[in-house]
Formats: C-alpha cells, sequence, structure tokens
C-alpha cells in the first residue's frame, strides 16, 4: 500500500496540516514532475461549470416549498389549514387552503421564472467553445469540460473561460492587453506579463512540450490579488522557481485585446473562479417597515390568541347550565360525551382559532413584494435620472429596500468620483521650489509648453537644470499609463498631427493620465514601453530611453509607488510619488519647506497634490533591492507582508523634487443636491482619503461647509499639541454649551467636524474606559450629533466602514446611506442600510455591490426627496390599511359569537372568507400603493423639508398602527351593531319574511367592502383612470359575484345556503338604507379627524396639499434664482423665462407679474431681480429670457 498516498489524503481533509487549505499545485498540461523531483498528488478540482442558479428540476419544489414555508405567516396558515383538516371547525378548509395556495403559487412562480433564466444564462456560458492544446494540437471543446492544468488557447477579443496564469503571447515582449469590463467596469487596457521562462514558446507543440508545476494560493475573491510561483523542469536540471503576480493571473469575464492569441494554463476552475467568488449573494437588508410589519403581526397575533381564548372560556361558563350544554336541537354523540373536557376546550380552542384567523393578513406579504417589485421599475423609467454621457439609466439591484430610501438620516459620501467628477486636468507643478505652469499666458499671448518654461526661468542653472529634468522624467516614467498609438473617431484614424505621431493614454487611474499630459505640455512626451524599456521624447526633440527594472506599485496603505529604471549610461534611478504625508517623512534632502507650503496652499484651493522624489542606486544597493523584493515576491505565506517590508527598506534617504497639482472639477449640481439634503434634516459626511486641506476646500465649494460654520478639528496635529481626552471634552463642552445658548438666541451657531483616519483609529481603540475618562466613541459620537456635517479624510476603506457601523450601531439606531464610486467604497455600501453605487470612473464595484446604482451624485435628490417619499407613504399606507381591512373584516365575526351561544357559527359566506383578501379589496391597495402621489413631485423637489414628515418611521409608529386598529374596532361594532338593532324583530320582505342569519351576515359583508374601499378612496389624492377602474371595478365585481353566487344552482356543491340571499336583500328598500347609512357612520369619524388636524395642527405636508389648491392650476414650481445676470433681450418664439441651466419661469403676459416684470426690464432693471423675489413662480406665458449661470439663491 502506498503509504505516502495515505498520509496526504488524510492531512487534506484533517485540520492537522494547513498547507492544504492555504495553497494548491497545479501540473501544468496534466504531466506528472520528472523522478526524485517531488510526490505526483493528483488533485481533485471543480469542473469549469457555472451554476448560478438556486434550483434543479428535480429539487425545486421541495426547496422552495421549505424556503417558503420558512417565513413565519405562512408557517402559521399552514398550521390552521392542517386544523381545519384534522377536526370540525366551524369553516371550510377551503377558506384558509386557497389564499395561501394563492400566495405560495404566485411566489413560486415568480422564483421559478427567474431561476429558469439563470439556468438560460448558465448554459450559454458553459456551452461556450473553448481551444484546449491537447498532444501538440488545438482541439475545440466546451467550457465547461475544461479542468485544472489544461493549457488554454485564447484568441483577440474573445473572453477567458477560467482564471489562467499566462505562459506566452504571440507579442513578441510577452506581453498582452486586457479589458476587465465584466468584472470591475474598467474599459481601459490593462497590460498583463507572461512568466519569463515561458514567453519564448509560441507554438501549440512548444508549450505542450513544457513540464512545470504551479504553486498557489487557494482561490479567493479579491480581484488584484494572486500568491504562487511556477517551478519549470529542464532535463535534471535543479527546477527554476519564478514568482506569479496579479500581472500574471488573467481573470474569467476578462477579454483579450491588440493580442492575436495567448497559450495560459487553467489554476482556478467554474465556482472557484474569482468571479464566481465575487458574484456570491451579499448579507440581506431589512428595511425599518419591514421590522414594523413583523411587530403588528406579532401584536394581531395575541389578539387572535386572546379572542379565542375569550371565547372559549365564555363558551364553557355560558354552557355551565345542563340545558344549554345539550339543548334538544343538538344532542352529542356518546364519542362527545365521553371525550375529556380538557381535550374539548382544546379542539374548542383551535376551531376558535380557524374562525379569527382572517385577522392575520396572509395576502399583505404577496402584495408588499409585488408593491416593491412592480414600484422599482419608476426608478429606471425615470428620464430625469437618466445620463447622456454614459447612455444609462438607474438602475436597482433589490427592491427590498425601496421605503428606506425615505427614513434615510445620515448619508456617507465619498469625494473623489462621487462628490467631484474624476476627471483630473494637470494645473501646475513647483520644482525645488519653482512654479511651472503649461501654456503660461505672458502679455495676453498664450506660450507654447517649452516656451512657458524658459519664460519662467529663462537662464537655468546646471543645478536647477538637472533638478527640472529629473522632476520631469520621474513624472513620464513612474506611472502604468498605456500608450495606444491611434484611435478611430466616427471611422476616421487618429494617429498622425500635424506630420508627427500622436499617443492617447490609457490608465486605471485618471490622475496619472492627467500627470503624464501634463507634461507632454510641458515637453516632456511619454512614449512607449517596448521590450521592457520606456522611452520618453524630450524638450529638446531628443528620445531617451530606461530600462524598467521593478515596478513598487502604489497600494492604499502606503499611498505611494516607485519604479527603479537604469539609463542608457547605466545609472540605477529609484523615482517615487506619493502622498505628502508619505514622502515627506522619508525625504532626506531638497527644499521640503517651500514644497509643504505650495503643497498646503494647493490643498486650499481644492487640488489634488502629489510629491515626487528620488535617489541614485548603487549596483549594491540594487542588488540588495532585487534580493528583497524576490525573496517577498517568491514567498506563498504572507507575501503581502514580506513586500510591504521590502518596498520599505527599499522607498528610504530619498531626495524631493517638487510636487504636482491636479484639479478634480465639482460635479454638477453637487452642491444643491447636498443644501436640498441638508434642508430635508439629513446629515451628510464626507468619508475620502484625500488630505485634509484639500477636501475641506470641495466641503466648502459643495456647500456642505458654509462661511458661517464653525469648525471643529479632531486632527493628528491637534492631538500632538493636546492629549485626545483633552481635545474630545474641550470640543463637547463647546457644543453643549453653544446647544445650551441656542435656546436662548435666534441665531444657532453652526457645527463642522473635520477628522482624520489616525485620529479615527485612536477613538475606536476597543480599551477606552481609561482611569476613569469614559468612553471615547460615545463623546464622539456626542460632539458629532451636534454637527451639521463631518468631514473624515485620510480614511483608508475599512475605517469607512466602521464610521458607518458606529453610527448604525448609536442608540438611536438612524437609517444610514453610503455612496461612493470606487473600489474602495465597496465596503461602507455594504455595510450601510442603503448602498449606492455610482457609475464613476473608477470602475463598476461600487455599483455591482450596492443596492441602487445612479450615474451622477445630483441624481440623488430626486431618488431620496421624491422616489424615496413616495415609496414610504405608499408602503405605509399599505400595511396599515391591510391590519385596518382585516380587523373590520374580523371584529363582527368575534361579536357574532355572543349572539350564538358561542358555537362557532361563522357569520360569512365560505366564497367571501375566501375571496375577500383575495379579490374584493386587495386590487385597489395594491394600486394606490403604486401611484399615489400626496403631493406633486414639484412640491417635493422645491420644499425639501417636506422630507421631515416622514422621518424615523413616523407613519408606521405605535400610536398610528393603534388609531388604525381603534378606527377598524369602531367601524366593525358599527356594521354589526347597526345591522343588529336595525333588523330587531322587523320584517322586511313583501311576503313577510324575516332575514336569516345568511342575510344578516351578507349585509354586514356588504357594508364592510363598500367602507373599506370607499376609505382608500377618501384617502387618495392622485386620481387617474386606472384609480376609477380598480376602485369602482372592484366594487362592481363584488355585486356581480354576489349576483351569481347567489342567483345559480351551482352543480359542484352539496348545498348552497347563499342560493337568493343577496337579490333578496336588495330587494329590500329598509337594506338599502341600512347600507347606506352604516357606510356613512363608519366613515365621519375619520373625515371629522382629519378636518380636524388640518385646521388646527397641519403638519408641512398637509401646509404643502393646501397651498397647491390656492395656486393657478398652470402653476408648477418655485425656482431658484440667480442674480446679477445680464439681460438676454426679449424672445420672439418663447415664452419662458431662463434663469439658470435647467430652470425657467414662465409668465401669462395679461398677468401682473408679466406686467411688473415688463415695466421692470424696459426701466433697464434687467442686471437686478431682487425687487420681483415675492413674485418668483413658475407661470406660464411670457418672452423673456435671462442666463443665469451664477450662484443659485433659493426662493
Amino acid at each position: 500500500m502506498d503509504f505516502n498516498l495515505l498520509r496526504n489524503i488524510i492531512s487534506r481533509y484533517c485540520t492537522g496540516e494547513e498547507i492544504w487549505v492555504d495553497s494548491r499545485t497545479v501540473y501544468i498540461g496534466h504531466k506528472e514532475p520528472p523522478p526524485g523531483a517531488e510526490a505526483y498528488i493528483p488533485q481533485r478540482y471543480p469542473d469549469n461549470r457555472i451554476v448560478s442558479s438556486k434550483y434543479t428540476f428535480w429539487n425545486f419544489i421541495p426547496k422552495n416549498l421549505f424556503e417558503q414555508f420558512r417565513r413565519i405567516a405562512n408557517f402559521y396558515f399552514l398550521l390552521i389549514f392542517l386544523v381545519q383538516l384534522i377536526i370540525d371547525t366551524p369553516t371550510s378548509p377551503v377558506t384558509s387552503g386557497l389564499p395561501l395556495f394563492f400566495v405560495i403559487t404566485v411566489t413560486a412562480i415568480k422564483q421559478g421564472y427567474e431561476d429558469w433564466l439563470r439556468h438560460k444564462a448558465d448554459c450559454s456560458i458553459n456551452e461556450c467553445p473553448v481551444d484546449v492544446v491537447q498532444q501538440g494540437n488545438v482541439a475545440r471543446t466546451q467550457s465547461h469540460k475544461l479542468r485544472v492544468g489544461d493549457i488554454v488557447m485564447v484568441r483577440e477579443d474573445e473572453t477567458f473561460p477560467c482564471d489562467l496564469i499566462f505562459l506566452s503571447s504571440s507579442r513578441d515582449d510577452g506581453t498582452c492587453y486586457v479589458t476587465t469590463t465584466s468584472l470591475d467596469g474598467e474599459s481601459s487596457h490593462k497590460t498583463y506579463y507572461a512568466v519569463p521562462d515561458t514567453m519564448a514558446f509560441k507554438t501549440e507543440q512548444e508549450v505542450d512540450s513544457l513540464h512545470a508545476t504551479i504553486e498557489c494560493e487557494q482561490p479567493q475573491p479579491d480581484l488584484y490579488k494572486f500568491v504562487g510561483r511556477i517551478n519549470i523542469y529542464k532535463d535534471k536540471e535543479e527546477p527554476v522557481s519564478r514568482t506569479l503576480g496579479a500581472e500574471n493571473l488573467l481573470l474569467r469575464g476578462a477579454t483579450l485585446k491588440n493580442t492575436k492569441h495567448i497559450y495560459a494554463v487553467a489554476v482556478y476552475t467554474g465556482m472557484e473562479t474569482k468571479m464566481a467568488l465575487n458574484y456570491q449573494s451579499k448579507s440581506q437588508k431589512r428595511s425599518a417597515v419591514e421590522k414594523s410589519m413583523n411587530a403588528f403581526l406579532i401584536v394581531y397575533l395575541c389578539i387572535l390568541i386572546s379572542k379565542a381564548l375569550i371565547n372559549t372560556v365564555l363558551k364553557y361558563a355560558w354552557q355551565w347550565l345542563p340545558d344549554r350544554d345539550e339543548p334538544w336541537y343538538n344532542h352529542r354523540t356518546e364519542n362527545e360525551r365521553q371525550r375529556h373536557v380538557v381535550i374539548r376546550a382544546f379542539t374548542d380552542f383551535l376551531a376558535f382559532m380557524v374562525l379569527f384567523n382572517y385577522i392575520i393578513p396572509v395576502s399583505m406579504y404577496v402584495t408588499v413584494e409585488m408593491q416593491k417589485f412592480l414600484g422599482s421599475y419608476f426608478i429606471t423609467w425615470d428620464e430625469e435620472m437618466f445620463d447622456e454621457e454614459l447612455g444609462q439609466g438607474a438602475q436597482v439591484n433589490t427592491s427590498d429596500l425601496n421605503e428606506e430610501l425615505g427614513q434615510v438620516e445620515y448619508v456617507f459620501t465619498d469625494k473623489t468620483g462621487t462628490l467631484t467628477e474624476n476627471n483630473m486636468e494637470f494645473i501646475e507643478c513647483c520644482v525645488d521650489g519653482n512654479v511651472y505652469i503649461p501654456h503660461a499666458i505672458c502679455n495676453g499671448q498664450i506660450l507654447s509648453a517649452a516656451s512657458s518654461i524658459d519664460m519662467i526661468d529663462s537662464s537655468p542653472g546646471g543645478y536647477r537644470r538637472e533638478y527640472e529634468d529629473l522632476f520631469f522624467r520621474a513624472l513620464c516614467l513612474c506611472h502604468t499609463v498605456q500608450v495606444k498609438e491611434e484611435e478611430t473617431v466616427d471611422g476616421i484614424k487618429r494617429g498622425i498631427h500635424q506630420g508627427k505621431p500622436t499617443s492617447f493614454y490609457i490608465s486605471s487611474s485618471p490622475d496619472e493620465v492627467a500627470l503624464v499630459e501634463g507634461m507632454k505640455r510641458l515637453g516632456y512626451t511619454y512614449l512607449r514601453l517596448k521590450d521592457n524599456y520606456m522611452e520618453i521624447l524630450n524638450k529638446d526633440d531628443e528620445i531617451e530611453r530606461f530600462e524598467l527594472l521593478h515596478v513598487l506599485n502604489f497600494d492604499s496603505v502606503r499611498r505611494r509607488m516607485s519604479v527603479i529604471v537604469k539609463s542608457i549610461s547605466g545609472e540605477y534611478l529609484l523615482f517615487c510619488k506619493g502622498a505628502d504625508s508619505s514622502i515627506f517623512p522619508r525625504v532626506v534632502s531638497g527644499k521640503v519647506e517651500q514644497v509643504k507650503a505650495h503643497v498646503e496652499q494647493n490643498a486650499v484651493e481644492g487640488l489634488r497634490t502629489l510629491c515626487v522624489a528620488y535617489r541614485r542606486l548603487s549596483e549594491s544597493e540594487y542588488l540588495e533591492a532585487c534580493h528583497y523584493l524576490t525573496e517577498a515576491k517568491l514567498a506563498l505565506q504572507d507575501r503581502e507582508h514580506r513586500l510591504a517590508q521590502a518596498y520599505d527598506v527599499i522607498e528610504r534617504d530619498l531626495v524631493l523634487l517638487g510636487a504636482t497639482a491636479v484639479e478634480d472639477r465639482l460635479q454638477e449640481k453637487a452642491a444643491d443636491t447636498i443644501e436640498s439634503l441638508h434642508k430635508a434634516g439629513i446629515k451628510v459626511w464626507v468619508l475620502t482619503g484625500d488630505k485634509m486641506e484639500t477636501a475641506a476646500a470641495t466641503c466648502y465649494a459643495s456647500k456642505l461647509f458654509r462661511r458661517s460654520t464653525q469648525i471643529l478639528e479632531l486632527t493628528k496635529k491637534r492631538t500632538k499639541e493636546q492629549s485626545l481626552h483633552d481635545v474630545l471634552f474641550e470640543l463637547n463642552r463647546t457644543v453643549i454649551r453653544q446647544r445650551s445658548m441656542s435656546g436662548l438666541s435666534v441665531d444657532c451657531l453652526d457645527f463642522g467636524l473635520i477628522i482624520d483616519g489616525a485620529t479615527l483609529s485612536a477613538v475606536l481603540k476597543p480599551s477606552q474606559e481609561v482611569s476613569g475618562h469614559g468612553n471615547y466613541r460615545e463623546i464622539f459620537l456626542e460632539i458629532c450629533r451636534n454637527c451639521s456635517a463631518v468631514l473624515c479624510c485620510r480614511m483608508a476603506p475599512l475605517q469607512k466602514a466602521q464610521i458607518v457601523k458606529l453610527i448604525k450601531s448609536s442608540k438611536e439606531h438612524p437609517i444610514t446611506l453610503a455612496i461612493g464610486d470606487g473600489a474602495n467604497d465597496v465596503s461602507m455600501i455594504l455595510e450601510a442600510h442603503v448602498g449606492i453605487g455610482i457609475m464613476g470612473k473608477e470602475g463598476r464595484q461600487a455599483a455591482r455591490n450596492s443596492d441602487y446604482a445612479i450615474p451622477k451624485f445630483k441624481h440623488l435628490k430626486k431618488m431620496l426627496l421624491v422616489h424615496g417619499h413616495y415609496y414610504y407613504i405608499r408602503i405605509a399606507e399599505l400595511v396599515q390599511y391591510f391590519f385596518y381591512k382585516n380587523v373590520c373584516f374580523i371584529f363582527p365575526q368575534f361579536l357574532y359569537q355572543f349572539f350564538c351561544g358561542f358555537s362557532q357559527q361563522p357569520l360569512y359566506d365560505t366564497a367571501y372568507l375566501t375571496l375577500y383578501n383575495i379579490s374584493f379589496t386587495s386590487l385597489p391597495i395594491l394600486l394606490y400603493s403604486l401611484v399615489e402621489q400626496h403631493v406633486t413631485i414639484d412640491a417635493l423637489k422645491r420644499d425639501p423639508s417636506l422630507y421631515r414628515d416622514i422621518a424615523k418611521n413616523s407613519l408606521l409608529r405605535w400610536p398610528v398602527f393603534l388609531y388604525w386598529t381603534c378606527l377598524g374596532v369602531f367601524d366593525a361594532v358599527i356594521f354589526f351593531f347597526g345591522a343588529y338593532f336595525l333588523f330587531d324583530n322587523t320584517t322586511f320582505t313583501s311576503n313577510g319574511q324575516m332575514f336569516g342569519n345568511w342575510t344578516f351576515g351578507t349585509l354586514i359583508f356588504t357594508v364592510l367592502v363598500f367602507t373599506v374601499t370607499l376609505k382608500l378612496a377618501l384617502d387618495t389624492r392622485h386620481w387617474t383612470w386606472i384609480n376609477h377602474f380598480v376602485i369602482w371595478g372592484s366594487l362592481l365585481f363584488y355585486v356581480i359575484f354576489s349576483l351569481l353566487w347567489g342567483g345559480i344552482i351551482w352543480p359542484f356543491l352539496n348545498y348552497q345556503r347563499m342560493y337568493y340571499v343577496f337579490m333578496q336583500m336588495l330587494s329590500s328598500g329598509p337594506a338599502w338604507l341600512s347600507i347606506i347609512l352604516l357606510i356613512t357612520v363608519s366613515l365621519l369619524p375619520d373625515v371629522i379627524k382629519k378636518v380636524l388636524c388640518r385646521a388646527i395642527c397641519p403638519t408641512a405636508t398637509e401646509r404643502a396639499q393646501v397651498q397647491e389648491k390656492q395656486l393657478p392650476g398652470s402653476m408648477a414650481e418655485l425656482t431658484p434664482l440667480s442674480f446679477c445676470q445680464p439681460y438676454k433681450g426679449r424672445s420672439t418664439d418663447s415664452t419662458l423665462l431662463h434663469l439658470g441651466a435647467a430652470e425657467t419661469l414662465s409668465l401669462r403676459s395679461s398677468s401682473p407679474l408679466a406686467q411688473k416684470l415688463l415695466t421692470h426690464l424696459a426701466e433697464g432693471g434687467g442686471s437686478d431681480l431682487s425687487s420681483l423675489s415675492p413674485y418668483m413662480l413658475r407661470l406660464s406665458g411670457a418672452g423673456f429670457a435671462y442666463y443665469a449661470p451664477g450662484p443659485e439663491t433659493p426662493v
């Protein structure tokens, strides 16, 4: 027996040796290693089949039923249905079984259809053709048949079928270009590198002759991390080991570009590929409305149990007398007499539970689900949220959180790419203390790039010129930019400009492209990377070549990147660029103070700054650096940590060259959006990795901070001067003192807090209970609660999520929203209650991991203030209405038991019990919850403070819930006792017959259906033809159904107790009078309550509704105005007054306002509209145009 094999199998499946957990060995081409090298242990890996579907043909029914009955309400109704089947209950099992069957079936069909679509998508992917190298030839097979170790050939524009290690390319330099749009949304071409020892293999036979193994880590979802090494066996020599990293790994879903073909070996297949691991489901988020629904259900379940218990007790109390226990008309059987009283009581209790179980609305869940699913389309259909530039509109990734958009209290936003455009433009650079500006203006003329440099210093000395050249070379060499030699625009190739070749730069970082283009404008052009040599064209039109030896990649911890290059003269140079906080501590010489002052000045102006430094390496220092890097890269364990240590050793003793300034403009209407959110009572926090000065300038520009805002600083700089404890308590005293004074003063001081990452780490340390100082978290939260805006700068991605979690878990438990556009924002997007991704230039990771995705930050205003507002009021009404109508429905049944000896006699017919929630009353509330608009869209956008009316789940609080429940009980009492006293001892039909119990129940049911439907009609403010059709159509359907149900002998029924009952009831005049009277009395209290509340203490929403009624029908909205703008003259074909890029004012030419405006303009008052401010309304008519690009002032 092979004991080695046995030992390895045991070690693989037991926890004793972790090597099997952390790494895997791949045999390229499934070839065994040569004898004496290492033991050949064949390992089993999954095939390349992608499975995104949830069910199979065989497990769909049991698995789907199991998942549905995990929901408490469904399981409860299943138990009720089983009780009806087992014991003798007053109602048919159909009354519970049919609604439950309807809900289960609808949900199963929806989920089954979605899964069928996933099956189709999986099949199309798994059956894609793939070229595999077998025995020196290329064979075509299907994607799902690929195995780990197969050598794959991929051609240009084909998608990689699995995760592959890049072996060789059709390009001579062993590189290939790849786009990863489907993975992270980045459309730029990324460069990947073949293993140096295999890049020479150009044919199938050569590749097939490769004898090698790959050792790599087990699959993990990080797209940008890979650790491995390849061992290449050549004859009987020792194997050659080469490091493998993310630059060698081609990911499934990426596409090959600008390369004819490549050869690669499969290392991760199927559900172990990084793409599959990234698309696994995220944690389920639950909205506050859903939590309220569950709490209300528990209350109603307690009411149901109480009703059943009370009726059971009263039944046996009433039957205590023998003549009542067994009356002459209802003798019990012998078995019933012998049954123990406890068993009989328990059976009766279950029977009452069945009788009253309709108080729990089973159909509410399916209605809510349909409302969320259908309602989510309003976001995707919104044309105002469509971006022409991107060609995309808003996306809904989950519809479960629609109403949560109306409950947001905190917005956490990224800065770069979210508040700003992430469209970088090189502004200036500072070299050795001197400023260089591309295309400088001198005497009114724009000088060329080279001239502008000479203008600044026409005769630079040798020392100065050397620093200048080093600085420009550093920025031309220290980057990961790719050069595209030509570009096709509208079918015309762009590659020659004025006889000279023109290069186009592509990079995943907009900053790098801006810097390289800035250098080009200053006379230094990066040409290309060829055969590992970087070529640049200097200002003297001379081509310089540098051999690229090592790239020390940028990461968010180091916040810098470096390259080691070798010049033609044999000199080794290390160029480094990065954030000032990471460069200055490593600098040993240079004009540090001058550059630092310039960096701070640029940061205050809102520019993004980077510092540039260099170091000359001797050959021995270079070899030492190579040793550190090679040793770290070959490590399979803790490679990232070892690389960080190696980088730390190499990037030291730097000479500061200068700094750059790049502008990232604020997004359109970002300031207006933030101002609207503030008015809506939403606190906005900016979380960014930028330096404090740059971020603060952006916050002022975006109106997060105002000039009157008092800034509180909680930064590393301040905690160096004072202890963290003292700073926190001082800030806390400041805000508490101001809060106490604000009650006495009209002018309330506005606070803004700035905190950096280092101080935040100290605040969030778990062991802060030090010497009675208290918990720093609570003090920090208290300060934040009293600040209108907070800026967190120098944040790592994990710290962003920690901030969101800190606010989420505070004692108020506010609803949080996180919005960002990059991979570094994903953690906070997943952490927040609602995550929104911006479809930006940093890829689509944020949009893919978010709950909602929008093209621009400005669309957040409508998303929250309009869509969120509507979603919340609609679903809140839906939930409360469902409980209300079920109380109205079942409480008369409870009262009826007091008049039938607690005999469990149903008040309503079986058909009415079954169809009440399914047909008669469900469609009107579903439509209401989709189209209701209690105020207009214009009013919501014009007055953001209306958002405060629905804050903190105000429409689903316990007092509101209690009001709806009491209203339902009141209406039920009116239905029952109104019918009871009106019909007491009275003959109603022409032949002298009295109404029986089924006529009595049908009368109550008729009043019930009309009352709850008309109650919804009274609550509806936004009427459309479809509202009329559904509401009046539902009532008509009930009448027609009742006529048919009671007017025809149905052959499938053994008995028909409802035959002619409904028509007999309608033939009675007093019945008609009773129906009208009871409906009126039932609806009257709610109408009176609303009238009194509107008159005595109206809400902001109710005041807005009144204003809309009072304004003329042509008025739509108040618009922001821009003052002091030049008058453009009269427009003969326009009836609009233009007051901004997207704002218009229209006036009737006959109106007093139009006449005043005409007079005002005729007198030359076009440059000052302030006198018209009381009239700034949007009407229709008039013909003047103002163009107002200036600052907007809301009226």
